[in-house]
Parts: C-alpha cells; sequence; structure tokens
C-alpha cells in the first residue's frame, strides 16, 4: 500500500475510534461497561477508540446493537477493511496479524504468505489468474510482500511455521525461484524470526492435511483460527473450534522435525534446487 494510501486508512480508523468513544459516553458507558457488554475488555475498547487496534466485524456489530448506532460501526469497518487487493475472506485476517502477539501456520501444500519471496508469489498468482494484467500481478505480490512487514517489527509476533515436506518440493517459479524461496526461509529461521518445524513425507498421514491452519493469539482479545482452502477461508473464533485447531496444531507439532533437522531439510532443498539450475 502507498504511504499515502496508509495514512488515510490509518486517519479513518483514528475516526472510527473517536466516534466510538463519543457515542459511548453519549451512553453513558465507561469503557469497562461497553466491553462487556460486547465480549471484550475495557481495555480493548480503548484500543480501538485511540485506532491501536481494529474490531472483529462480529465486535463492530455488536457495539452497534448496544449503542444504538443503527450500523454505523458494522458499515465503516466493512468499508475500512475493503482492501481490494486481498480476498474478501482474508481482508480482515491481515488486520489480525497486525494485532497478533503469536501466530502459529500449518501449511501443507504452499509457502505461508509471511514467508514468500516476490518470485514465488508471482508464480503462484499467475498459475491462478493466467489472463490478468501484470498491474493485477504487482498488485497482489506486493500486498502479500506487505504483509511479511510484521516479521521486521521490533514488535513483531511469535512466529511458528511447520511446513509439509511437500511444500519445500514443488519448483513453484522453476529452480532459481524455488532455491531463492527457501533460502529466504532459511534465513528467516537462522534470523529467529520464525520457529520453524517441518512434516516429513516419510511420516505419512498427519492433522489439517487438506487445508492450511493458522492460529493467532493477542494480548488482550480471545484467540481465533483461519482455514483456507483455494476458493475460501473461515475466520472463527467460537472457543470449541479454537480448541480442536489449538489440538490439531500440537498433533502437527509431535509430527514435525526438530527445528534444527527442519533448517538442514530446507537448506538441503535449496541446494538441490540450485544443482538443477546450474546443470540446465
Amino acid at each position: 500500500m502507498a504511504k499515502g494510501a496508509h495514512g488515510s486508512r490509518q486517519a479513518a480508523w483514528e475516526f472510527f475510534g473517536a466516534e466510538l468513544k463519543r457515542r459511548r459516553e453519549e451512553a453513558a458507558f465507561t469503557q469497562v461497561e461497553l466491553g462487556a457488554r460486547v465480549f471484550v475488555s475495557g481495555g480493548y475498547i480503548g484500543q480501538f477508540e485511540q485506532a491501536i487496534r481494529k474490531p472483529q466485524l462480529d465486535v463492530a456489530q455488536r457495539i452497534d446493537t448496544v449503542l444504538q448506532t443503527e450500523g454505523f460501526f458494522e458499515r465503516m469497518w466493512r468499508k475500512l477493511i475493503d482492501d481490494k487487493r486481498y480476498a474478501d475472506y482474508f481482508a480482515e485476517v491481515v488486520e489480525l496479524e497486525r494485532m497478533a502477539t503469536k501466530i502459529c501456520q500449518f501449511a501443507p501444500s504452499v509457502i505461508p504468505g509471511l514467508l514468500q519471496t516476490a518470485r514465488y508469489a508471482q508464480a503462484i498468482t499467475l498459475a491462478a489468474n493466467p489472463f490478468v494484467t501484470d498491474e493485477h500481478v504487482n498488485e497482489r505480490v506486493s500486498a502479500r510482500l506487505e504483509r511479511s512487514h510484521i516479521l521486521k517489527d521490533a514488535t513483531r509476533p511469535e512466529y511458528w511455521a511447520i511446513l509439509h515436506e511437500n511444500v519445500l518440493r514443488v519448483p513453484v517459479g522453476g529452480p532459481p525461484a524455488m532455491a531463492e524461496q527457501l533460502e529466504h526461509i532459511a534465513t528467516l529461521a537462522r534470523e529467529r524470526k520464525v520457529l520453524l518445524a517441518v512434516v516429513p513425507r516419510s511420516h505419512g498421514a498427519c492433522a489439517s492435511m487438506a487445508a492450511m491452519l493458522q492460529l493467532m493469539e493477542f494480548d488482550d482479545a480471545p484467540p481465533t483460527v483461519y482455514t483456507e482452502t483455494s476458493f475460501s477461508g473461515d475466520l472463527l473464533d467460537d472457543p470449541a473450534v479454537v480448541k480442536r485447531a489449538q489440538r490439531a496444531y500440537d498433533l502437527l507439532r509431535g509430527a514435525a522435525l526438530s527445528p534444527e533437522v527442519s533448517l538442514a531439510m530446507v537448506e538441503s532443498a535449496a541446494e538441490d534446487f540450485r544443482r538443477c539450475t546450474s546443470t540446465t
């Protein structure tokens, strides 16, 4: 996103927060009282009002109900989250990633977006959209790379990434691009920006084989789980569902190689792709 666009969006969130504070005070609610009615803490309401955090859609809807604002906050939320560079079902996930204190991902078939390089992201985009313009591809790639900036921040989340070995072996974008991609992941692991683990193919069946799994935790909000298939995604915060997802991730940790052995596997796969490049 261009700097000006980011500034404009932040200013709009600040307006959202100011309106929330004004209407809350008009209704004679403290932050704690409003938070209790919409199932978040009073501190979380304060962070909405200061535009430090963004509410989830269901929270914005409950705020409208409690404050009797006739859908104002839901409409504004939808307008602000509506980033056309992302699928409709994914835009809210991007906002939550920026607020998360911990992100745990499992990727059964594709490198997670937070770890992707430009060439890998471009190849994935073109494979699914072979007739789009270069401008469209560049926008999608730029959006993907922008997400990864959270790993560079001083306040970056604790980030766990479990990859199935299949992810390491498919030459997305060709051997040179794939070697670059795997070396990028190895660098992030060595810099301790990601705790990397690989589920080897020799393990056989594992949990969550059919879909990508992403768990997110926050300082002052309940954890959420996001799952995605080729054409849709689901963001869920039902405690029972989150508990099942956390159990699946625990099983994946048990199936995965140690971080040290996983890093060696990623580096070996990168070297294999480099040798393919040098012999062609």
